[in-house]
């Protein structure tokens, strides 16, 4: 379960679902969420939003509880009871996920932040009853479910989650904001995860009384969306919902944005690789119609590739490799932050002077109506995409809860709507003026030791505010009444006897005058189109070549083409409403364009020009350059960034394409060394109609998108010289287990990962081997998220997977260990493995059916979005596969036997492993060599032999 944190997540309302008026040459969307609502006579208030694109439902649940309402001492709390509603109830025992993954539920998972806690699934239409029935079940029927023993195997989770969150480059970062932008009576000060003290000392009556409270159905919003009406809502949620009583109405706290008037600076360091700086201001709360406006000054001072910032800092003066700047809306108070990535050798406080000269200049001069008019069109982009999903975090159910819970109206968002659409200049000068004038809190981070960044809290002090935050049972409000079930629990979850069909489209194709293939797939609910160009050359293209240049060639095409430079181009897309990039994968690269309806001509010829006419000029190649080692040198900071860097060399030997760090970035040598003359020539190798496929998803037809492709693409011709052919050889498996170890001193985890390669993905028992490993550890619920998770509470989370290639797959198993017990997962992890491939635990007809099921169940789900369905084309394309492959996977998976997958489980060879384990080797190395899994080595982060 993820836990955003308060400060560090950016407003999902405003940020993908603000729009306003975008000019006089741009027409205007209109697209808005529709919904009906109803309030059961517990008080359990129900919004219903119709959407009938796909079978079906997204459920999802918020209760108006977070964080801020914890007394003292009892941090985590809110963060704590999400993980323990996951573990079953009075009338399910087992875990939450368990009836959901057999009917094929996507988009499942449940967060907390500062002001509420939401779980949320998308489930196939039939599936509804079974959803509503565990969801009431954890609301009505819980309490009886909870034990001792659940109590600390959830407090061991989420222990190992706040591990894992420190133990990240920057992981420290938001805490300690939260401590210094608030005081300590304020209650946003203390962190979501809450302290270590704190969740130790939580008691069984402690969190049986802290859900009595507050999960009550007159404290929560349901929202269904999807295949569903209002009158089938209503039946439902009255029967699964309507004889849970309701809890106390406990008082809402007040607005409490807590202003700033004085500037204050900290430091503090931390195992990074270059300074960070952090600008912070404590701005309106959400709904407020200031914020809305700090949103555009957001978008106009750091929110895009031109923006004030990014003009000054990265190309003017080019101090930095980074920045961004973000409003984030909550409930009590909001925060407006810059980021600054500083480039290594600078002077920290020159960046500081010119973030404070920036901002102190759009507070005296405000935007240019330019500036205002295109940060609108941005908005009104964002919302026209983020209204395509239903569900899932920051869908269309979740704006619709956080507008009911917050704001008491579903529909607030419309009201954010008609904010920016009437926004003018003077608007965002006032608003900058009233809350970035002054106040402004700097924290700055520094490569160093975590010593500084491991200072212990300050202790809370209970203050006024905790008197609104019961220590004991409340009474029930007893305004509210219950109606009696006609559900009989005792029955158990509901079965789901039957199941939709997969609404796939169909794909048409054609083809270019000039020879490319054009495959589309017709969506219409939304007014976008996108288009993805495939070409078959990938991060294997860099055999023979610097190391990175596939990758790098890739990213610079939306920098400067046509004679746009960078800047340039980057403001014609966002006039456009468009969005445009490029990028390359282990065996294909592709150049996409996101594009609204009405501005889809001029936005395809900004993507023709991207594609054809790259500038690759010197300034650019230059300044990208030094950002892209800056990201090298970051991904050697993150304990599984420097593990996937070093990994696949060691499985697949020096000289192999797939030898080389899977983020594609190359390594620091070859990146310094990489000249125009490069781009040009990977550009003219691979970037060429005979080595093109172009998908596209979207609101068009054959008949209206092939003339407009012609216009565009027909006078593109293939060079003479021959596509290159690039060859993927086999490689034969280790012929012994070996260990490698990477320090990482002061880690308070350790980052294993284990592989080997298996069958490439276009194998015809590809599939074979895929539902073995879902039943390994493909899953939440598989064997090896169940031992380290749910059973040790050695990890967060213990997961293994294949990557799609063309030649040899990596298969690798991965886990973030508390450092304590990295020998004892590590013999853990070797073990289940082990006695999985031998079938000495063999996979049991009970595990296999259950990942079939919900692999085939979740199809229909699976492509409710045009990226989804992009996605899947792209599969097609680069495998080969034919046309109806999404259509034949339903009966092809049910078509694996046990024996397939018996087999396929025996391609893992426990004597072929090849480990990496990074962590504090003063910890971690003796305990790990005294396994005797193999010759151990210490390698450093470029995995260069130490000893």
């Amino acid at each position: 379960m993820s836990q955003p944190s308060r400060i560090g997540r950016v407003l999902a309302l405003s940020s993908t679902l603000a729009f306003a008026l975008a000019g006089t040459t741009h027409a205007k969307v209109d697209v808005d969420i529709p919904f009906q609502e109803f309030t059961l006579p517990n008080g359990l208030r129900v919004i219903v939003h119709e959407d009938r694109k796909a079978p079906v439902v997204a459920v999802n649940i918020w209760y108006h509880v977070g964080s801020k309402d914890e007394p003292v001492g009892k941090s985590g709390f809110a963060h704590l009871f999400e993980h323990l509603m996951f573990q079953g109830s009075e009338n399910h025992d087992g875990e939450f996920f368990g009836p959901f993954e057999l009917v094929g539920a996507t988009n499942q998972n449940g967060t907390t932040n500062s002001d509420r806690t939401n779980y949320f699934q998308n489930v196939p239409t039939t599936a509804l009853d079974m959803a509503l029935w565990m969801e009431s079940d954890r609301m009505g029927h819980l309490l009886g479910a909870v034990t001792q023993e659940l109590l600390d195997e959830q407090r061991g989770v989420v222990q190992n989650e706040k591990r894992q969150g420190e133990n990240q480059p920057y992981g420290r970062v938001w805490d300690q904001l939260s401590r210094s932008m608030y005081p300590v009576s304020h209650p946003y000060h203390h962190s979501v995860i809450g302290s270590m003290e704190d969740l130790n000392s939580a008691s069984l009556d402690d969190v049986k009384t802290w859900f009595r409270d507050w999960y009550g159905p007159n404290n929560a919003v349901l929202v269904l969306a999807g295949d569903i009406d209002l009158a089938t809502a209503k039946a439902k949620t009255l029967d699964y919902f309507g004889d849970i009583p309701a809890s106390a109405t406990v008082p809402k706290l007040p607005t409490n944005i807590a202003p700033r008037t004085e500037s204050t600076r900290e430091t503090m360091t931390d195992r990074v690789a270059q300074p960070r700086i952090y600008r912070a201001w404590n701005v309106p709360e959400f709904g407020n119609a200031q914020l809305d406006h700090l949103q555009l000054v957001a978008q106009i001072l750091g929110g895009s590739k031109s923006s004030r910032l990014d003009r000054r800092l990265v190309h003017q003066d080019k101090l930095v490799d980074s920045v961004s700047a973000f409003a984030m809306g909550s409930e009590l108070g909001s925060g407006f932050a810059i980021i600054a990535n500083v480039r290594n050798g600078v002077d920290v406080k020159k960046v500081e002077a010119v973030l404070a000269e920036e901002v102190k200049k759009f507070v005296a001069d405000g935007p240019t109506q330019a500036e205002l008019d295109q940060a609108r069109i941005v908005f009104e982009a964002g919302f026209v995409r983020g209204v395509e999903r239903i569900g899932g975090f920051g869908g269309k159910a979740d704006v619709l809860a956080e507008c009911a819970v917050f704001m008491d109206d579903p529909g607030c968002f419309r009201d954010s709507l008609a904010t920016l659409d009437k926004a003018t200049t003077a608007d965002l000068k006032a608003a900058a003026a009233k809350w970035l004038a002054q106040g402004d809190h700097t924290l700055v981070v520094e490569p160093g030791d975590t010593s500084a960044a491991s200072a212990p809290e300050p202790e809370r002090v209970a203050t006024e505010s905790d008197k609104a935050q019961p220590e004991k049972v409340l009474l029930p409000d007893p305004n509210f009444t219950v109606v009696a079930s006609k559900v009989d629990r005792s029955k158990g979850v509901p079965e789901t006897k039957s199941f939709p069909d997969l609404r796939f489209p169909a794909l048409q194709r054609a083809t270019l005058s000039n020879g490319i293939d054009v495959i589309l797939a017709e969506r219409h609910e939304i007014p976008v189109v996108q288009l993805s160009m495939e070409f078959d050359a990938g991060y294997t293209a860099d055999l023979g070549r610097k190391l990175g240049t596939a990758s790098f060639t890739m990213g610079m095409l939306d920098e400067g083409a046509a004679g746009l430079d960078a800047l340039a181009l980057a403001d014609r897309t966002q006039s456009l409403g468009a969005v445009i990039g490029a990028g390359a994968s282990l065996d294909g690269s592709n150049v996409y364009v996101s594009a609204l309806k009405p501005q889809l001509d001029p936005s395809l010829s900004l993507f023709a020009d991207v594609i054809r006419k790259p500038d690759f000029a010197d300034k650019e190649i230059d300044r990208v350059r030094q950002t892209w080692l800056a990201g090298i040198a970051q991904e050697k900071t993150r304990p599984n960034g420097v593990a996937n860097r070093v990994l696949p060399p060691l499985l697949y030997g020096k000289g192999h394409p797939y030898a080389i760090p899977f983020s594609g970035s190359g390594d620091e040598a070859s990146i310094k060394a990489l000249e125009r003359d490069d781009l040009v020539a990977f550009h003219r190798d691979f970037i060429r109609p005979d080595n093109a496929t172009l998908i596209v998803v979207g609101d068009t037809t054959l008949k209206e998108i092939v003339p407009l492709l012609e216009k565009h693409f027909a006078d593109w011709k293939a060079p003479e010289k021959k596509l290159p052919v690039i060859e993927v050889a086999k490689v034969e498996l280790q012929p012994k287990p070996r260990v490698f170890l990477i320090d990482q001193p002061g880690a308070v985890q350790a980052n294993i990962l284990v592989g080997q390669v298996v069958n490439p993905t276009g194998d015809p028992k590809a599939l074979d081997f895929d539902i073995a490993n879902g039943v390994l550890g493909g899953e939440f619920s598989s064997r090896l998220n169940m031992k380290l998770r749910e059973e040790k509470q050695w990890a967060y989370g213990a997961y293994s997977y294949a990557i799609g290639a063309k030649g040899q797959r990596p298969w690798i198993a991965s886990a973030a260990v508390q450092i304590d017990r990295t020998a004892d997962s590590i013999r853990e992890l070797q073990t289940d493995i082990a006695q999985f491939a031998s079938n000495a635990q063999a996979a049991s007809d009970d595990e296999i059916a259950k990942i079939k099921r919900t692999n085939v169940l979740s199809l229909p789900g699976s492509y409710e979005t045009a990226g989804a369905v992009m996605g899947a084309i792209g599969g097609i394309v680069r495998y080969g596969r034919p046309d109806n492959y999404v259509e034949t996977l339903k009966e092809r998976t049910e078509a694996v036997s046990a024996e397939a997958v018996h087999a396929a489980a025996g391609l893992l060879k426990p004597d072929a492993l090849t480990w990496v384990v990074v962590g504090d080797l003063s910890k971690i190395e003796q305990p790990v060599r005294d396994l005797k899994l193999g010759e151990v080595s210490v390698l450093d982060a470029d995995g260069k032999p130490l000893r």
